[in-house]
């Protein structure tokens, strides 16, 4: 049977892992200095994909490391609920005696202090001595360390503090530190995490070095569809999913689906099967951003689509461009989190949604507001523009309910990829590995 290369719904094996070359060449130097890595980008960047790669046997002969030294540890943070520092180390143990299955004194020793309860960081240093004596290092790839980075019933400030200063304190004050990489990933750079920085005191986060995953260049895209050989679906493909990492592998997937059950794909149908997939992933995207963000989406959205309607009288959203000026940190961090991304023109930045689907969706939201969200929404308007701007907002919003038939049709969206879809279709696909 032909598998799917292209994953959806989960982590992309590391045999299908495409792209992020230099990422994982960074992650592999890190692991020989002994030393620590953060991986930060938004929901659907592949980072847990990203661990899974640097887990890989594969990956460590590529470049040339020896995996039988290291004893390799991944897992999320968000498995431990509610999250507390001793079950964080507990859970390092109990993984680390899994890995060791032919080492059945250094088990024992690991179940005497998992018996023993409230495991700390120096549970861990105990550990680290055993495998330094036997010439091995242990490599930690923790996914999801925001959770850690977010208070808890059981988890306050106070001991996000301590906890914070025990990772430091191992990675740079001990000498087991010597013999302990730790790779983590969170939706977020962890200086935006976390708490309040101790002005006396070192940052926590400062012996990491910070790694970005962004959305595809387009070399990576090439890369991944190279199976499918669908050049001229490609710059359409582009367009509609702006590079994400998650709407490529939809994309990919809902073409090559199609193949395998002998079916001639049609635009009509892959533009309709993709709009439902990925439903979800712009709800966790848009539930992750905040209400300032939301609102700088929706004018984003708004504008386009007044483009989009043509010569149609509708409504005026001029003057955005002064709000957008005013808040370049949140569309810098909405461009790191994939959402949008900008061009210069006139030595001004210009910014849009990297996706035209996501665009669509976020119209689509607002088609669904009423009078009450407005209202509660008020305050977070007059933040961030005038009175005059948040009557021509409230203007277009109004406008979206009473004319919804006058908004272009899902396939308009999709216009490039319409226009690149031949007729009677069959996916040049290669039926090999």
């Amino acid at each position: 049977m032909v598998q799917n290369p292209f994953i959806v719904g989960k982590p992309v094996p590391p045999e299908h892992f495409v792209g992020r070359a230099s990422e994982i060449a960074a992650a592999f130097d890190q692991i020989y200095n002994r030393s620590y890595l953060a991986i930060w980008g938004g929901s659907g960047m592949g980072k847990t994909s990203f661990l899974q790669k640097l887990e890989s046997p594969q990956a460590w002969q590529e470049h040339e490391m020896d995996s039988s030294q290291a004893v390799i540890v991944r897992f999320s943070c968000e498995i431990i609920t509610p999250f507390t520092p001793s079950k964080f180390w507990g859970e390092i143990l109990s993984l680390v005696k899994e890995k060791l299955a032919d080492q059945s004194a250094l088990q024992a020793e690991i179940d005497t202090i998992l018996q023993a309860g409230q495991t700390t960081k120096d549970s861990l240093r105990q550990i680290l001595r055993k495998l330094k004596a036997q010439d091995k290092y242990l490599v930690l790839l923790i996914d999801d360390f925001h959770v850690a980075l977010d208070t808890n019933q059981e988890y306050d400030q106070d001991a996000m503090q301590r906890f914070l200063s025990e990772c430091r304190n191992l990675a740079v004050h001990s000498a087991e530190g010597q013999h302990l990489s730790m790779i983590v990933t969170s939706l977020k750079r962890l200086n935006e995490l976390g708490p309040k920085l101790n002005p006396n005191a070192s940052p926590w986060y400062n012996h990491y070095l910070f790694l970005q995953l962004k959305i595809f260049n387009n070399t990576e895209i090439d890369n991944i569809f190279q199976t499918l050989r669908i050049p001229y679906l490609q710059e359409a493909i582009k367009e509609n999913t702006g590079g994400h990492p998650s709407l490529l592998q939809t994309s990919g997937f809902l073409l090559h689906r199609d193949l395998l059950t002998g079916n001639a794909p049609s635009v009509d149908k892959f533009v309709s099967d993709f709009e439902s997939v990925t439903q979800q992933i712009f709800q966790n995207i848009w539930d992750r951003c905040s209400e300032v963000e939301q609102t700088l989406l929706m004018l984003m959205a708004l504008s386009a689509l007044k483009g989009r309607l043509h010569k149609q009288k509708q409504f005026d959203v001029s003057g955005i461009e002064l709000i957008f000026s005013q808040r370049e940190g949140e569309l810098i961090k909405l461009e790191e989190q994939g959402v949008v991304t900008h061009s210069v023109q006139e030595e001004k930045n210009i910014y849009f949604f990297t996706s035209s689907t996501m665009e669509r969706w976020v119209i689509l939201q607002l088609r669904q507001t009423d009078e009450n969200w407005l209202q509660a929404r008020e305050k977070v308007f007059l933040n961030l523009m005038s009175r005059q701007q948040m009557d021509k907002f409230t203007t277009a919003v109004k406008w979206l309910w009473k004319n919804k038939d006058k908004i272009p049709q899902i396939m308009e969206w999709f216009g490039k990829l319409v226009a690149a879809f031949p007729k009677g279709f069959i996916l040049p696909i290669s039926m090999g590995n």
